[in-house]
C-alpha cells in the first residue's frame, strides 16, 4: 500500500459523466416549475453530501434540508446539525427512509414553509393550487427510498448503486403537494481529499474509483481516533492491546495496518500461509460501517 502515491491520485479524482452535466442544466430549467427545493443529505456527512453546484443554482428558492439515514448517525450529533441548518435560515428534518420515520414531519414542514405564499395566492383567487417541490440529492443518499416512502408506493427504482434513478418524473404526495424527482448529481471535482473519503466511507463513490483497501485503511484510522470503543466492541479487540499496537515506534500507517490485520484475524479472513486477506477484511469493514453494524456513527461532527 503506497500511501503517498494513493493520496496523490485521490486528490485529483474527477467524476462528471455526461449525464450529470445534462442533469445540472435540466435542474436549472426545472427550477422555474417549482416552489420549494427539498435537498436530501446523508446525516452522517451533512457537509460532504451537499452539492456546491446545487446550492448555487437553488439559492433563490425556498428550501428544506432532509437529513436522511438519521438512524445510522449519532442522535446527539443529529440534533446539532438540525440546529446548525436552522441557524442558517434553512428548515431541516431528520428521516430514516427505510423505516419511514420522519417522513410525515417532512410533509408538514413543506406545507408550513409554503403556508404564507399559499395564503397570498388564495387571496388573489388562486384557491387549491398545489405546492410543487423538487427533490435533489447526490447518488446513494437514499432518494429513491425516500420518494417511495413519501408517496406511499413504489415509484422509482431503488438500489445501492449510485445513480439508479435516471429520468425526471412528477409524483403526487398528497392533495397539496406534487414532487419532481431528479437524478442524483455529483459535482465536477471533490473539494478535498477529506470530502472524497467521507463519500467513499458511506458508499457514494463506487469502490472501483478509490481502492477498497485504502478506503478501509482510512476508515479504520478515523474509527481508532473517534470511535475506538465501538470498533473494539464490534470486532472483539482488546483495547489495551490496540493501544500497544498504536504506541509502537514505527510509521503510523504500519500501526493502523496491524489493527486491520487483527480485525481480519477476528473475522477469519485467512488465506494460504496463514496470511490475512486484506481485500476481504476491507469489504467487511466498509459493508458493516455502511450498514450501521458498528453503531450510530456521525463522521462529520458539528463543533459547538
Amino acid at each position: 500500500m503506497n500511501k503517498n502515491e494513493t493520496n496523490e491520485n485521490r486528490m485529483n479524482i474527477n467524476w462528471y459523466p455526461g449525464h450529470m452535466a445534462k442533469t445540472r442544466r435540466q435542474i436549472s430549467e426545472d427550477l422555474k416549475l417549482v416552489d420549494i427545493v427539498i435537498e436530501l443529505l446523508d446525516a452522517r456527512i451533512p457537509i460532504s453530501s451537499q452539492n456546491p453546484d446545487i446550492a448555487q443554482i437553488t439559492k433563490n428558492k425556498k428550501k428544506l434540508v432532509v437529513l436522511n439515514k438519521a438512524d445510522l448517525a449519532n442522535d446527539v450529533e443529529n440534533k446539532k446539525w438540525i440546529k446548525y441548518f436552522e441557524e442558517q435560515g434553512i428548515p431541516a428534518v431528520l428521516t430514516d427512509s427505510n423505516s419511514g420515520k420522519g417522513i410525515q414531519d417532512c410533509i408538514k414542514k413543506v406545507e408550513q414553509i409554503m403556508s404564507k405564499e399559499l395564503k397570498v395566492q388564495a387571496e388573489k383567487g388562486r384557491i387549491g393550487r398545489k405546492i410543487r417541490a423538487m427533490i435533489l440529492g447526490i447518488p446513494n443518499v437514499g432518494k429513491s427510498s425516500f420518494i417511495n416512502r413519501i408517496s406511499k408506493k413504489v415509484t422509482a427504482g431503488v438500489g445501492n448503486k449510485p445513480g439508479v434513478t435516471k429520468q425526471k418524473q412528477w409524483i403526487r404526495i398528497n392533495e397539496n403537494i406534487e414532487l419532481l424527482d431528479t437524478p442524483g448529481v455529483l459535482w465536477p471535482k471533490f473539494e478535498s481529499e477529506e470530502v472524497a473519503l467521507h463519500l467513499a466511507f458511506t458508499g457514494t463513490i463506487k469502490e472501483d474509483v478509490l481502492q477498497r483497501i485504502e478506503i478501509a485503511y482510512e476508515l479504520t484510522k478515523f474509527l481508532l481516533k473517534n470511535e475506538r470503543k465501538l470498533l473494539c466492541e464490534r470486532y472483539k479487540l482488546d483495547e489495551k492491546y490496540i493501544e500497544q499496537i498504536l504506541g509502537q515506534e514505527q510509521a503510523e500507517n504500519i500501526n493502523i495496518y496491524e489493527v486491520m490485520q487483527e480485525i481480519g484475524k477476528k473475522r477469519g479472513c485467512i488465506i494460504s500461509g496463514g496470511n490475512i486477506d486484506d481485500e476481504k477484511t476491507a469489504k467487511i469493514l466498509l459493508d458493516e460501517f455502511k450498514n450501521g453494524k458498528l453503531g450510530r456513527i456521525t463522521i462529520e461532527k458539528k463543533k459547538v
